[in-house]
């Protein structure tokens, strides 16, 4: 997974799209934890800062939620709207 450095959208949110995409689809389903921080910082080649502020985002779509001394976890996944149902 890539960012685009040079585009409108900030490194963060493309980084809270891309683990909500991998979310909505099931690839990180609810239950299952998502990349450390440590995992991402390694993957997306960006500061820790730029993926908390990611993963905060998550957390206040309800989405994820951090486990003291475990990481960060699925809890919800997103309901399709009508529109991305493609009624």
């Amino acid at each position: 997974m890539t960012i685009d450095r040079e585009g409108p959208v900030p490194p963060y949110r493309q980084i809270a799209a891309q683990l909500r995409e991998r979310i909505v689809d099931g690839s990180i389903p609810v239950g299952r934890r998502i990349p450390s921080l440590v995992e991402m910082e390694q993957q997306y080649g960006v500061a820790r800062d730029t993926l908390r502020k990611a993963v905060q985002v998550l957390k206040e779509e309800g989405l994820v939620q951090t486990v003291n001394g475990m990481g960060i976890y699925v809890i919800e996944a997103p309901a399709e709207s009508d529109e991305q149902r493609g009624e």
